[in-house]
């Protein structure tokens, strides 16, 4: 039977306190609404239909993913009317997983276990399954209200709901799987005679158990998987508890995590054996720390590879940049994107690479810029020099041969080639080519003067 996922995403999100839609508000560096159809996706032959209201073209542009049936819910009359927009580009014969774009750790593991629950029935429709949970305070929740032998009967939202049944400590979470058929049948018959004047999507309930179907209730394995977003404070729990789950897994991985709850992972978090992470490390985007691998405190690593036994000290920030094995890094550097390190490569403090090979063994220590450029092998590069690599409006590449020495205070105008086993006089502006084991020394003419007196502040 063909799967058809309906994730809810009309809504304002005032209580955000943002321009930005509520779903497209991000945890762990992606959006919420992505993460729901992340875990939808890994479902066996998913069709991905979102409903979307407020902010509709924002959150078509921000999620680009191929084969989203758009569906618009206009005027937000409710979640039975929120799933009716969508039923239209639903196949018939679909069983229809609903879910929403502000509940999103709900996992893969859950959601299957959820739609097993549909099959088994003797009607040939399948049954109805809910994802329930038992919470200590369900204020606000809709109640499942069962019967003496613990037969589900219906759902009651809150603001309906009598003194006896806000007693029910099992409240709905809105998931639910059900086929397309039952839904095409129930959702024309919801009426909005309630507190809030909506189309509930929860009285199908009550329809499915008037008919026979058959009414089945699963539990999440957390609770946080059905934890929705209402306002910036939801959203920051969401993140520690997601943030937990992902360091946890990194050490049950065999990573030496400093401490995990200091560690932040938004996008796609790769190591090898004995890693080891100090505190306060953010990691976006898809990083590879191979074999050995050691990050000091508080550095800030983007979509990079670092080579095995790379350590990158203290406040570094990596991006878009890749190192081979045995490197060292900062404190204190910013390799930018385009950054490449040869094996045994050691970039110091403050020093800014970008779009440049360092080549095997080359040292570049101390408050130094190398951008468009090409190191040989065992380059040294003293304290304060700078590859002067743009004219206003081009780019220009700079070329050092292996064992070349650049003098502390140079500037290589680029386009520069300096020759292997070459020599830069400290303080030197180069701006032609200097040949293979040439000394070059491009600086004024020191001049002594004797007597010189300071100028004085006038009285």
């Amino acid at each position: 039977m063909p799967l058809a996922v309906v994730t809810l995403a009309a809504g304002k999100g005032s209580r955000m306190k943002s321009e930005l839609p509520k779903v497209l508000h991000r945890l762990a560096g992606k959006a919420m609404l992505q993460h729901v159809l992340d875990s939808a996706a890994r479902l066996p032959e998913a069709v991905q239909h979102v409903v979307i209201g407020h902010g509709a073209e924002q959150v078509k542009a921000a999620i680009t993913d191929a084969g989203i049936h758009w569906a618009l819910q206009s005027e937000q009359k409710g979640t039975g009317h929120a799933v009716a927009q969508a039923m239209p580009a639903v196949v018939a014969d679909a069983r229809v997983l609903v879910l929403y774009g502000d509940v999103p750790l709900i996992s893969t593991d859950t959601l299957s276990r959820l739609l097993e629950q549909t099959h088994s029935d003797a009607n040939h429709d399948g049954g109805l399954a809910l994802l329930t949970v038992e919470l200590a305070n369900p204020t606000g929740y809709g109640r499942i209200v069962r019967d003496d032998a613990g037969n589900i009967q219906a759902i009651v939202e809150h603001k309906d709901a009598s003194a006896e049944q806000r007693a029910i400590r099992e409240v709905n979470t809105g998931i639910l799987a059900v086929s397309a058929r039952h839904l095409n049948r129930w959702l024309p018959q919801l009426q909005a005679n309630n507190a809030q004047g909506e189309y509930y999507l929860t009285d199908i309930v009550a329809m499915a158990v008037a008919e026979g179907v058959a009414v089945r209730a699963i539990h999440p394995q957390a609770e946080s998987e059905v934890q929705g977003v209402n306002d910036r404070v939801q959203l920051a729990q969401l993140e520690r508890v997601f943030q937990q789950q992902l360091a946890e897994q990194l050490l049950r991985d065999g990573v030496e995590l400093a401490d995990p709850a200091r560690i932040d992972i938004r996008g796609q978090l790769t190591c090898g054996r004995d890693v080891r992470i100090d505190i306060g490390c953010v990691f976006e985007g898809d990083v590879v720390l191979e074999d050995g691998v050691e990050i000091g405190p508080y550095c800030v690593i983007r979509s990079s590879r670092i080579g095995a036994g790379t350590r990158i000290d203290a406040y570094s920030l990596i991006e878009e940049a890749r190192s081979e094995a045995d490197c060292v890094v900062g404190p204190y550097a910013r390799l930018r994107p385009g950054a490449d390190l040869a094996r045994g490569a050691k970039v110091g403090n403050f020093v800014e690479i970008k779009k440049a090979r360092i080549g095997e063994g080359s040292k570049v220590n101390h408050l130094s810029y190398i951008g468009d450029a090409e190191l040989g092998r065992d380059v040294n590069i003293g304290a304060g020099t700078i590859t002067c690599n743009y004219d206003g409006v081009n780019k220009f590449k700079t070329l050092i041969g292996d064992n070349a020495f650049i003098g502390s205070n140079s500037a290589l105008v680029a386009p520069a080639d300096i020759g292997a086993g070459a020599t830069i006089g400290a303080g030197s502006v180069i701006t032609s080519k200097v040949e293979d084991n040439q000394l070059a020394v491009a600086r004024g003419k020191q001049r002594n003067i004797d007597g010189w007196a300071r100028p004085q502040k006038k009285k």
